[in-house]
């Protein structure tokens, strides 16, 4: 089972170690906030305080052992950066890393970031689309210009197959899956037909996408 290192207990920072923890992963939490530290004490593996861009507290702490490093400090750009070469010199073969906008997370990943996360703007982003679709539980974007979106099945598509609705050829995007209830259809099949209530998980191009929200 893989072992994680939170770094920064912001409020990002604590909702992934603490949900980490939740689900039975190893998590070293470190902060320098000694209070933040007694408030996630009890919830994960181990909790210190110690200064992460100090990169002999890091070696001392054994974080070479672990397999992924999530690192939360704020909008401090200067301690990410320096946190990210300490914790990839020493190894650490995944770091995810926090950043306040698209410039610093340029830095990051050319410093070595493995993956650089967007908490704000991202949410932001989801938070707007559900606003401009009523019928748009979640959106997700996963790589640049394309996304995922949960959208409520419209009055057109009940009693429908997917071969009938067409939404590929129509819209160029994919039926991932259908929400039915507490079941999820996997890869739903072209004579799946779908009903009042169901939850289409469709991906394709943010384009073709905001087109189809409108079927």
């Amino acid at each position: 089972m893989k072992q994680f290192i939170v770094i920064g207990l912001g409020r990002f920072g604590s909702s992934v170690a603490e949900t980490l923890a939740e689900n039975d992963y190893e998590v070293l939490a470190i902060d320098i906030d000694g209070e933040r530290i007694q408030n996630i004490a009890d919830t994960v593996t181990h909790a210190v305080e110690a200064d992460a861009t100090d990169e002999e507290a890091l070696k001392t702490l054994g974080v070479r052992n672990f397999d992924v490093a999530i690192i939360s400090i704020g909008d401090n750009i200067h301690a990410n950066i320096l946190c990210t070469l300490i914790l990839k010199e020493l190894n650490v073969p995944y770091v995810v890393v926090k950043a306040p906008d698209t410039l610093h997370g340029k830095v990051l990943t050319k410093v070595g970031a493995d993956r650089v996360v967007y908490p704000e703007r991202d949410m932001g982003v989801r938070i707007a689309h559900n606003l401009i679709s009523s019928n748009v539980l979640d959106y997700i974007e996963f790589a640049p210009d394309y996304g995922v979106v949960e959208i409520i099945a419209s009055s057109k598509m009940v009693g429908k197959s997917l071969a009938e609705l067409g939404l590929r050829g129509k819209f160029d995007v994919n039926v991932m899956a259908v929400k039915r209830g507490q079941d999820i259809i996997i890869a739903p099949g072209a004579n799946d037909k779908i009903l009042e209530e169901d939850v289409l998980v469709v991906m394709g191009k943010n384009e073709n996408l905001d087109k189809m929200k409108h079927f």
